[in-house]
């Protein structure tokens, strides 16, 4: 199997792929085509039908395993398929472990690492909180470990959601040395916490799509709602240190506009939505720069997270 991390520029491809997304759509011409997302392991790749009535196109739908056959090109300085012959793969042609995106960095170490910084916690009621959702249930550890952070923007794959979360509470740590005043304890059990609601938010792999609930509430009313629940079970939780980690969860994103139902009035929250802001965009430059041709610094357009066309360092 090739996988789309080893794809190049004029390359014939003729392998299966997981069929992340598909859509019809219409040139200014008016002439139809399809967008279809492929996926595997190591990635996702974007892909066009230009001709979807033509012989050797098959029926497909978002979610079926699909054999393709096209050519590589570039557009925007990113790698693209165009599509020329397309069917649903039979069960036994394809394993689908090779289709489900994972992350680069070995999730039980990362895990392990988490845990670790766990044990760092002096306060006995956070840490008690937290050992309730990491160490206690073998379930959740479990769930945990093979989410992801996101449908697409960053950390889309399994062991995204660990991996983001583990790189926003470090960043915290390296906060809390730079400026003693902050509480270190708060500070790192909302960095653990912060994105707990994405468990319900988004679906299972491979759907990984929003569910109802993180369509209606979203995952930092979900995850604050969690918290409460899990605290409430805990005798003679200070109300007050309830309310402040709370609190945190909600002015994570940083600003109203951007889905935080509070903007941070605490100098932990402050903290919290900056190292979240941080982990986001560098892991959303590393995927977008994931495809590009090594040395290239073609600009790659308009990224909607960074607000700005966008390209690699030259080297």
């Amino acid at each position: 199997m090739k996988y789309i991390e080893t794809l190049r520029e004029g390359e014939r491809v003729n392998e299966i792929f997981l069929c992340k997304h598909k859509q019809a759509a219409v040139t200014k011409n008016g002439k139809p085509y399809e967008n279809v997302i492929l996926q595997d392991k190591t990635g996702t790749l974007d892909a066009k039908i230009w001709e979807p009535d033509s012989q050797g196109i098959d029926d497909f739908a978002r979610l079926d395993y699909i054999n393709v056959t096209g050519d590589i090109t570039s557009f925007q300085g990113a790698l693209q398929l165009n599509i020329k012959r397309v069917r649903k793969a039979q069960p036994g042609e394809f394993e689908p472990s090779d289709y489900l995106p994972v992350s680069s960095r070995d999730i039980d170490e990362m895990y392990g690492e988490l845990k670790g910084i766990i044990g760092t916690v002096e306060n006995p009621y956070l840490k008690l909180l937290l050992s309730r959702f990491f160490l206690e249930d073998a379930e959740m550890e479990k769930r945990f470990k093979f989410h992801s952070a996101a449908k697409t923007v960053h950390h889309g794959f399994v062991g995204g959601l660990l991996e983001h979360t583990l790189g926003v509470t470090k960043l915290c740590e390296a906060f809390c040395v730079q400026y003693p005043l902050l509480n270190r304890d708060l500070l790192l059990t909302a960095a653990m916490l912060h994105d707990i609601g994405k468990l319900e938010e988004l679906s299972v792999f491979p759907e990984n799509d929003y569910t109802d609930d993180g369509q209606l509430l979203g995952h930092i009313m979900i995850g604050a709602e969690w918290v409460g629940e899990k605290i409430r079970s805990i005798p003679d939780f200070p109300k007050k240190l309830s309310s402040e980690l709370k609190h945190c969860i909600l002015a994570h994103h940083g600003e109203l506009e951007y889905g935080s139902p509070k903007k941070p009035a605490l100098m932990e929250a402050v903290a919290l939505s900056f190292a979240d802001n941080v982990d986001a965009k560098m892991e959303t430059l590393k995927e977008a720069f994931a495809t590009v041709p090594e040395g290239s610094t073609e600009w790659l357009g308009y990224n909607r997270l960074m607000e700005s066309n966008i390209r690699q360092t030259s080297r």
